[in-house]
C-alpha cells in the first residue's frame, strides 16, 4: 500500500519539529516537505501530488483557513493550531480533524487515522460552501483573484496573463492550471492562448468573440464545445 504524502504548514519552526517527529513514527505517512507560509505551501500542491496537509490557522500574510478556502483541490486536512475558536470554521471546511496545540501523539494518532481512512476511500474533502476567488502567485505575492471579476486570461509563451476589472496581472502559472482551477461553468476555453468568463461574451461573429472591450479569437478545435456551452445556457 503506497504512502501518503504529506506537509506540514506552520511558522512556527517547533510546532514544525514536533509534528514531523510524530511523522516518522508513522510507516503510512511520507513527509514530501515542511513550509512556513501558504505561499510556499501554495507552491507545493500546484507541483507534487499531496494526500493529505498539516495546516496552522495563524500564518502572516494569508491565514489557513483563507488559504484553504482558495484551494478548488484540497488534499485531506488535519488543522493544527492553538486557538480552538476555530474549530467551527475548520469543520465547515471538510477538515478531516481539528487539533489544539500542543498536540500529544495520542490525539495525533487519531487524528491520522481518520485521514487515512479518507483518503484510502478515495473520498476527496469536499467544502461545504464553494469559494469564489482563487489566490494566483505573481510578483513573489499571493494575490487574491475574484472568478466575477476576470474578463479572460490569455497565455503567453512563459507566462500568462489575468486581465480584471481593476488590472492586470501577470503571473508564470499556466493554462493547464487555469483550466483545472477555474469554475467549469463559469469559464470557457475558446483557443490555446485564452480563456473567458462566459458572463462576459457580448458576441460571437465567425471566429471572433467580443468580451468587454476586446475582440479574441476563437480556435478552430474549441469553436464547437463554445457554441454548444452558449446555446445550453
Amino acid at each position: 500500500m503506497n504512502k501518503l504524502k504529506c506537509i506540514i504548514v506552520d511558522d512556527e519552526p517547533l510546532a514544525q519539529e514536533v509534528l514531523e517527529r510524530y511523522l516518522m513514527n508513522i510507516r503510512e505517512l511520507e513527509l514530501v516537505t515542511k513550509c512556513s507560509n501558504a505561499l510556499e505551501a501554495f507552491e507545493v500542491l500546484n507541483n507534487e501530488t499531496i494526500d493529505l496537509m498539516f495546516l496552522d490557522v495563524s500564518m502572516p500574510v494569508i491565514s489557513g483557513l483563507d488559504f484553504l478556502r482558495s484551494l478548488h483541490k484540497a488534499p485531506a486536512v488535519i488543522i493544527t493550531t492553538a486557538h480552538p475558536d476555530f474549530a467551527l470554521q475548520g469543520y465547515e471546511l471538510d477538515v478531516v480533524d481539528y487539533l489544539v496545540k500542543p498536540v500529544s501523539m495520542e490525539r495525533f494518532m487519531k487524528a491520522v487515522n481518520k485521514a487515512i481512512d479518507r483518503v484510502r476511500m478515495a473520498a476527496p474533502p469536499s467544502k461545504s460552501s464553494k469559494a469564489d476567488y482563487m489566490f494566483v502567485k505573481s510578483d513573489q505575492k499571493l494575490i487574491r483573484v475574484n472568478f466575477s471579476d476576470i474578463f479572460y486570461i490569455e497565455g503567453m509563451k512563459d507566462y500568462v496573463k489575468i486581465f480584471t476589472r481593476e488590472k492586470m496581472i501577470v503571473t508564470l502559472h499556466t493554462m493547464k492550471f487555469f483550466e483545472a482551477n477555474l469554475p467549469s461553468d463559469q469559464f470557457i476555453r475558446i483557443h490555446k492562448s485564452y480563456i473567458v468568463n462566459a458572463a462576459g461574451i457580448k458576441s460571437i461573429s465567425g471566429n471572433e468573440l467580443e468580451l468587454h472591450q476586446s475582440r479574441l479569437p476563437i480556435g478552430n478545435s474549441y469553436k464547437e464545445s463554445l457554441m454548444r456551452i452558449v446555446h445550453s445556457s
